[in-house]
């Protein structure tokens, strides 16, 4: 089973972001710890949202929705 997650950067709000992984929890404590270079910077992170999908096509093409222009728009309206 794979996991949407939306995440949002406690010590900047303004930064967000979009991750796809099988566990939530393991994943947003390595996103806090800071080997990625891309989200150590905004760290700590709060999860606000993980939508699960039992299809994991169903769960990479949400994903992928998400991070268009629309897509975006509607995480905006609907989960920050």
């Amino acid at each position: 089973m794979k996991h949407v997650h939306l995440l949002q950067s406690a010590s900047h709000p303004r930064q967000r972001y979009i991750g796809l992984t099988s566990d939530v929890e393991a994943r947003l404590a390595a996103y806090n710890a800071g080997p990625s270079t891309h989200t150590c910077k905004h760290r700590p992170w709060r999860l606000c949202a993980a939508l699960a999908f039992a299809d994991d096509h169903k769960a990479t093409a949400f994903e992928a929705y998400l991070k268009t222009g629309s897509g975006w728009a509607f995480a905006k309206r609907h989960f920050w």
